[in-house]
């Protein structure tokens, strides 16, 4: 039955039961007494979500504290151990699987190198397919709890009512690709087992919003700078955030052609594949073989020797360069967003951390409008590598608070009929 404002008692129930898990998820261990403030329902409310919750086995006892002359009170948490999720990146040297407990401890993890194919689509659905066994079939595994899989990917990720997430992957070859049917009807996984597609620079930001440097901040830009360079953006409108195209923003009239193939988009200046490629264009030497992660370590070490030799003066312009690039990107940003911080993440940016920091944040003060510029801090991501990853696992596991910490039912034909849906949605609770 719904009320004026169109909500069932189904809905409310939905409601209490995610304030409070979310609550002890962020904030948490915390006693009853204290969750009727932090979530604000009444303390009959808390007692009856918190039984079902426990019943469910999604909260459990950790502890208690003394309190003021009375008994003490217990403490209270969400149980690590009722579900699970997979985190996938599909990144530019390698597609990386983990599985994570509902306290994002990491419990397996699976690796896939990208050979010379690249970006074959059917290359990469296969090595999803074979993590994804490969980390449920690991000891602390358990995958009848598990709630999801979330996969983060280059490109623009469009979601339709028909094919699922669809991948419009300009810079990797990919044109419209169905990524989620493809995973679907390959995957052994149940249907109960919903697939969350999404720019691995939206998990990134996810990630750094909900653990990292991004922690109580309403406002920031996440910027993912690895072989390319893109951007996540949060604000109280969009609160699990937006991936922007930044790469391709034109930055020189006319310049390099971009891996898009378009000329001039800041990811032919500012990616560390184009940075690589400068390095050489210029007479500098990166290892033969190597892959672009070792060859950014080689191009820093020429450019700042720990030895005491002279640097590479071609690495060090090259880097500089970069530098001036990635400063005035970020500066856009500051104008059009006014983010109140600017988080850089990626394996090329934390590469290079905080000896290439101080310069791009004096090259972005230089071509922002200085009311905002003032406004913003500019700062490395604490995440790591497996940042993108840690976020993909969140997707999942953001659709399961946000049903009240229920897990999606299968579709049967088999169906209560319309007057019991009706009776239950008004019992009380």
């Amino acid at each position: 039955m719904a009320g004026r404002n169109g909500r069932t008692v189904r809905d409310l129930r939905r409601g209490n039961r995610t304030a409070l898990l979310q609550r002890l998820y962020f904030d948490g261990p915390l006693s009853r007494f204290e969750l009727g403030p932090a979530t604000g329902l009444s303390s009959g409310s808390v007692s009856n979500v918190v039984a079902d919750l426990v019943a469910d086995g999604l909260v459990e006892e950790a502890g208690s504290v003394d309190s003021d002359g009375g008994r003490p009170r217990t403490l209270l948490r969400v149980a690590p151990h009722s579900g699970q999720m997979i985190g996938v990146d599909v990144g530019e040297t390698r597609v990386r699987v983990e599985l994570f407990d509902l306290a994002l401890t990491e419990l397996a993890r699976a690796e896939r190198p990208l050979t010379q194919d690249g970006y074959d689509v059917d290359g990469i659905v296969g090595h999803i397919r074979d993590g994804i066994a490969e980390v449920l079939a690991a000891p602390k595994a358990v995958p009848e709890r598990l709630l999801g899989v979330g996969v983060g990917v280059p490109g623009i990720v469009e979601h339709t009512a028909d094919r699922g997430a669809v991948v419009h992957g300009q810079t990797i070859g990919w044109d419209a690709v169905p990524l989620e049917e493809l995973l679907r009807s390959t995957s052994r996984l149940p249907d109960t087992v919903r697939y969350f597609i999404d720019n691995g620079a939206k998990t990134l930001g996810q990630a750094e919003m909900w653990f990292g440097a991004g922690r109580g901040a309403r406002n920031a830009v996440v910027v993912l700078f690895g072989s390319g360079v893109g951007a996540c953006l949060v604000t109280p409108e969009v609160e699990h955030g937006r991936a922007v195209e930044w790469g391709h923003l034109t930055v020189r009239v006319r310049g390099r052609r971009c891996r898009c193939g378009a000329p001039g988009c800041l990811e032919a200046y500012a990616g560390a594949e184009s940075l690589l490629a400068r390095w050489r264009e210029e007479g500098g030497r990166p290892p033969g073989d190597a892959d672009e992660e070792t060859a950014l370590t080689a191009m820093l070490a020429a450019a700042y020797p720990l030895d005491g030799a002279d640097p590479d003066p071609v690495a060090l312009a090259v880097l500089e360069e970069t530098a001036e690039y990635l400063g005035a990107g970020l500066s856009d940003l500051i104008n059009l967003f006014q983010p109140e911080r600017i988080l850089i993440g990626g394996w090329a940016g934390l590469q290079l951390g905080t000896r290439f920091l101080p310069a791009v944040r004096r090259h972005a003060a230089t071509y922002a409008l200085r009311h905002p510029a003032d406004k913003v801090t500019i700062e490395l991501g604490r995440l790591g590598p497996d940042a993108v990853t840690v976020g993909a696992a969140i997707l999942p596991l953001a659709d399961f608070f946000a049903r009240g910490g229920r897990r999606a039912e299968p579709v049967t034909e088999d169906r209560h009929p319309a007057w019991r849906a009706a009776l239950e949605e008004r019992a009380p609770r």
